[in-house]
């Protein structure tokens, strides 16, 4: 049941598979909106430019009718005179003809977008096998297809009876009206159907548009395995990025581990966490945190630290906030340059009572650290609205 489950293509096409499609020239595409926006077009120059258009193509076709002596016994006058009245014909029909143009340019920006592929003109010897065309047949694409024509059909049909019936009286009354309003009006009459029955060609438009961008969708969905495999091979085996990742940390920490030794002071919680801080007399800035950690890391810290006499100190409350708000190689915030400052005095005085300079300096026990830097303090507001547990259920 796993298998057939994750054979089945349940999931969207990613980005790169339809990336892909494009570039094989497989976009989705609507014969009916096509061919629905280009009539209408062709229908609404007509109607626009009926007057005018049968206005100059009668004069064309008079002037083409009319020969006088020389245009029959001249030869080169004679084509001159075509030429100029197929010129006006042309000019004639301009305006539907770039209409018409503009909109069959713009009509795949309704449906896929524009498109332009190189493979798609690579022969695809596959097409002509007499099997694939037989089963196409009989496809769910095929039954679409023949869906839509009998909906056209009956659709066109019933628009169409309706326009001759609208339009009936009006056919018959033009046997008594002077020619060329007669043109006019027929040719009125003919723009008006032709849109009527066009327009009926939205409704199966307007369906079919969604249809096939929906069928598009559906064609390039991917199994899930496929999306796995896609993943791997673009962003890489997330098995080898944790192992990457790892690797990293641990060489992040040795690193830190290495800084340990360079402290001035290790200052504890005193078991849960440490934060080892660095001080360097004459250079500009506060001190810095050059390592911390929790638990095994903090306890690894304490080792090297006690190897190489570091000084260390229990100060709860500073080391929390040290843990809480600082990064690595980051200066210790404002708020605590006064707990900091007496703990380094505390360390630089102890050093000297080492050497045998000076009494040995009591130790520090309550250190100004604001109740607001503290994370076990009440008086703590974190920016997402809850207290972390730094200790992970030990005490502070």
């Amino acid at each position: 049941m796993a298998e057939e489950s994750d054979a089945e293509r349940t999931e969207p096409a990613s980005a790169k598979r339809l990336e892909q499609a494009r570039e094989e020239g497989d976009v989705p595409r609507s014969r009916e909106v096509a061919t629905f926006t280009v009539l209408m077009a062709a229908g609404a120059g007509l109607w626009m430019t009926g007057e005018g258009l049968i206005h100059q193509l009668s004069h064309a076709l008079v002037s083409g009718l009319t020969l006088d002596q020389e245009q029959i016994f001249n030869a080169d006058v004679l084509i001159r005179r075509v030429l100029s009245d197929l010129v006006q014909v042309l000019i004639a029909c301009l305006p539907v003809g770039a209409a018409v143009m503009v909109v069959a340019l713009a009509s795949p920006m309704l449906v896929g977008g524009w498109l332009f592929s190189g493979k798609a003109f690579i022969p695809n010897f596959n097409k002509l096998n007499p099997v694939n065309g037989i089963s196409n047949m009989f496809s769910s694409n095929s039954l679409v297809e023949l869906v839509k024509a009998i909906a056209k059909a009956i659709v066109v049909g019933f628009v169409t009876y309706l326009v001759v019936m609208k339009y009936k009286d009006a056919v018959i009354g033009l046997s008594v009206e002077p020619l060329k309003s007669g043109m006019a009006h027929t040719l009125n009459m003919l723009a008006a159907s032709f849109l009527f029955i066009v327009g009926s060609l939205g409704l199966i438009a307007a369906i079919d548009g969604p249809y096939q961008m929906w069928h598009y969708a559906n064609k390039l969905k991917m199994t899930r395995q496929e999306l796995i495999q896609e993943s791997k091979e673009s962003d890489g085996n997330p098995q080898i990025k944790g192992k990457i990742r790892q690797l990293q940390r641990e060489m992040a920490k040795r690193r830190m581990m290495a800084d340990v030794p360079t402290a001035d002071v290790v200052v504890t919680n005193p078991t849960h966490y440490a934060v080892a801080l660095k001080y360097t007399d004459g250079q500009r800035g506060a001190p810095k945190v050059v390592a911390k950690g929790t638990d095994e890391t903090a306890a690894k810290i304490r080792e090297i630290a006690k190897e190489n006499n570091v000084a260390m100190l229990e100060a709860p409350p500073l080391a929390r906030a040290l843990f809480k708000h600082t990064e690595i190689g980051d200066e210790i915030p404002e708020q605590l340059y006064a707990a900091v400052a007496e703990v380094l005095a505390y360390v630089f005085q102890l050093r000297l009572f080492k050497k045998g300079n000076g009494n040995r300096p009591q130790e520090p026990k309550k250190l100004d650290v604001p109740d607001t830097m503290d994370p076990l303090n009440p008086a703590y507001i974190p920016k997402h609205g809850k207290k972390p547990d730094l200790n992970n259920g030990a005490p502070a």
